[in-house]
């Protein structure tokens, strides 16, 4: 199902597009699907970045937590972005990523601001990769003070068993995207981001 209240989440729809979303869908949130399996990937197969930071498993409450959490919201907005296939086999990748956290980090903040007062933002990548590389450890898994990007830095779906390629076809957005640019004939490839928008005052 989806919502009939596009007109309500405007701004978030062009905060997305105003970072390069080339496509932006909502659904209701109980639809977001989600798989032990995936999320046990992160253990089974080690990204290298496993453990390294708060916002990564096994530090984080997994597929469990995230059903918890899709009770007290209504709907889930997903975007995707298309990218190069070649940035995302070099340096550049993280900058990308990055650009993802920052973007569901500030639509989850205005969300907030909407009336929507649990909502929640969710990318991809590791926030220990992404933004503090140059530090030997996490700040908060070392206990040795507070996150340095609190504003930025959002957790990876991965972590969570949330099954990204299926999500996007609940939101009618098509998600093989290995395809050409036609002006170029260039790859591409996409990455998204997903915002929980609820709270337990306004679930119906």
């Amino acid at each position: 199902m989806r919502p009939n209240s596009t007109q309500e989440f405007h701004e978030l729809i062009r905060m997305a597009h105003g970072s390069g979303a080339n496509e932006v869908g909502i659904i209701d949130a109980r639809e977001v699907p989600v798989l032990d399996s995936l999320a046990n990937l992160c253990g089974e197969t080690p990204c290298g970045a496993f453990g390294l930071g708060k916002n990564c498993p096994p530090h984080v409450s997994g597929p469990d937590g995230f059903r918890e959490l899709m009770k007290r919201m209504r709907y889930a907005l997903v975007f995707r972005i298309d990218v190069p296939e070649a940035v995302m086999f070099s340096d550049d990748r993280n900058e990308v990523f990055g650009l993802v956290q920052e973007t569901v980090a500030a639509m989850e903040n205005t969300a907030i601001q909407m009336g929507y007062p649990d909502s929640k933002g969710f990318a991809g990548g590791s926030c220990k990769t992404i933004f503090c590389h140059d530090h030997a450890a996490c700040r908060v898994l070392s206990e040795q003070g507070t996150c340095r990007n609190p504003t930025r830095a959002r957790p990876s779906m991965s972590g969570f068993g949330i099954y990204v390629r299926e999500l996007l076809e609940k939101a009618g957005i098509p998600p093989d995207k290995r395809n050409v640019r036609q002006d170029d004939q260039e790859p591409m490839t996409w990455v998204a981001g997903l915002v929980m928008l609820g709270g337990t005052t306004d679930r119906r």
